[in-house]
């Protein structure tokens, strides 16, 4: 899958979960979500992508996937 539509898949989920007013509560069901219904190839390329900068990537996004390559 190319990493355009994983960038807009994350940030959609992030997106959704931006309402969530605890923004530490909303990363981790960013991440959890991610763990679920990712397969870990999508996983592994997210995290990467995140690592070298994640430039399109939401800041809430950004600290999901920071949380996930942990």
């Amino acid at each position: 899958m190319k990493i355009e539509r994983l960038i807009k898949m994350a940030n959609d989920i992030g997106n959704f979960f931006n309402s969530e007013p605890d923004k530490e509560i909303a990363a981790e069901g960013i991440k959890n979500h991610i763990l679920r219904s990712w397969d870990p190839r999508m996983r592994s390329a997210i995290i990467v992508y995140c690592q070298e900068g994640g430039a399109d990537l939401s800041d809430l996004v950004k600290s999901a996937i920071t949380k996930l390559a942990a």
